[in-house]
């Protein structure tokens, strides 16, 4: 068996190192290529070898995954306040709807409550009125219908009288 890098046979070798070439330009293709190839190769190698600009390139990476984290977090949180800030207006609603239920019912019952205040009011003014004498009735007809004509009068003796009442009520309980 022969070698075929041997020196003796410098075509074959240069035919073999070629990748089977079969002219000059198809040589100079193929020798561009690897040099292309060699290279990349180079630049892979020194971009592995650069520790910094590697450590820069991740650095970069994680930095935009953060950023992008955070905007998804931000989104949540803004979604988040708006279902709070939706759920609290409902509530309001649903207290202002109760607090109105709750005025109705309250001012319903001092409409009954009146209509009771009024209808005893009615039947105490009809019991006085069966019970006090005609000729008494009468009388104080008389006087409401001059005090209504002659206000002034009525006023000074509704004034005397109350000084009267006041000076026998303090002879009474023992004051002189």
């Amino acid at each position: 068996m022969k070698d075929t890098n041997d020196p003796a046979e410098p075509g074959k070798a240069a035919d073999k190192a070629a990748g089977g070439a079969k002219g000059p330009d198809e040589l100079r293709q193929q020798i561009e290529e690897t040099r292309g190839q060699l290279g990349d190769t180079v630049e892979e190698l020194a971009a592995k070898a650069d520790v910094k600009a590697r450590a820069r390139a991740r650095g970069a990476e994680l930095k935009g995954k953060a950023s992008e984290a955070g905007h998804v977090v931000q989104d949540k949180a803004a979604q988040a306040g708006h279902v709070v800030q939706d759920k609290a207006t409902e509530a309001g609603h649903v207290v202002q709807a109760k607090a109105a239920q709750a005025g109705q019912v309250v001012q319903d019952k001092a409409v009954q409550a009146g209509h009771v205040v009024q209808s005893r009011a009615t039947q105490a003014g009809h019991a006085v009125q069966d019970n006090v004498p005609r000729p008494v009735r009468t009388a104080v007809t008389n006087a409401v219908q001059a005090g209504k004509r002659h206000p002034g009068p009525v006023l000074i003796a509704g004034a005397g009288a109350v000084v009267a009442v006041g000076l026998l009520r303090r002879r009474h309980n023992g004051h002189h």
